[in-house]
């Protein structure tokens, strides 16, 4: 669970969606915004396709909101 909400910290220390609402950022990536919610509170995982939309709604390159992250440890 750590990564999906480092993912989610990073995105929301991003400057672009800092003042957004979950429903703001959520329809800017054309993402339902109770997905969003959960990614944020570490009960979905956030797949590759929904990380370039981010990105893309956020206008950053995907890699800068995944540098820095681990992959979970499996045990």
């Amino acid at each position: 669970m750590g990564s999906r909400v480092e993912l989610f910290a990073a995105i929301r220390r991003d400057e672009r969606v800092e003042g957004l609402s979950i429903r703001q950022l959520a329809e800017r990536a054309n993402l339902h915004w109770a997905y969003i919610g959960q990614v944020e509170r570490g009960r979905r995982n956030l797949t590759l396709h929904n990380i370039l939309k981010l990105a893309t709604a956020l206008d950053v390159d995907p890699g800068r909101l995944i540098r820095g992250l681990t992959p979970p440890s499996d045990g």
